[in-house]
């Protein structure tokens, strides 16, 4: 019996997958439909597309290839609800655990943006750079295969380290439940392309 159920949860399982790869989109579609998902269904997510989400963050750029990102994959739901607590008043709260995975991004510090131990840029660290990278990389690829994420940046992030055990030299920056999404999202007003493009200069003169 145990062994049916066992097959039947697996056979259901790569149907996602299939279903998920059959449905990916062209860049741009994906670009343009992407949205924050704060309400989720309770339903796991095939460890396949989990997996794939995070192949995008591996093929990332970074600054002179660093990849100073590392990501905490959250499934447990004590974990999540630990979580939860470090937020107070987010947006996203109930996303961390209605959806069944949350990773946490986390950033080696001194690694991107540094020559021989000294800063390249008046920017200083290049981790928050890099990690939006990989970041949008991240929420672009769920969106293709037919999965929600929500950014959330708001926490106590003290706390997350601690509940996380994050060493020393090491920093979270931001935390995204993963899963399907419940229900409609719609698209936000966004600038027009000729609002903040600028020819040549920034004030648009030519002398």
């Amino acid at each position: 019996m145990h062994g049916r159920v066992a097959r039947g949860v697996f056979r259901a399982g790569a149907v996602r997958v299939a279903d998920a790869e059959a449905r990916m989109m062209s860049f741009f579609e994906v670009v343009r439909t992407r949205r924050s998902v704060r309400r989720f269904r309770q339903e796991a997510v095939p460890e396949a597309l989990v997996r794939q989400v995070l192949e995008a963050v591996q093929w990332s750029p970074s600054w002179a290839n660093t990849q100073c990102w590392e990501v905490i994959v959250v499934r447990d739901l004590e974990r999540r609800t630990a979580l939860q607590g470090t937020m107070g008043r987010n947006p996203a709260f109930h996303a961390m655990v209605q959806a069944p995975v949350v990773l946490v991004l986390c950033a080696q510090l001194g690694r991107a943006g540094y020559k021989m131990g000294t800063p390249s840029t008046r920017f200083g660290d290049w981790f928050m750079y890099d990690l939006g990278i990989c970041t949008q990389s991240l929420c672009l690829a769920a969106h293709s295969l037919g999965l929600g994420t929500v950014i959330v940046g708001r926490f106590e992030h003290e706390q997350v380290e601690r509940l996380l055990r994050v060493p020393e030299g090491y920093s979270v920056v931001s935390m995204i439940p993963l899963g399907w999404q419940e229900g409609e999202t719609t698209a936000p007003p966004r600038r027009a392309v000729e609002e903040f493009i600028h020819d040549e200069l920034f004030d648009g003169k030519t002398r």
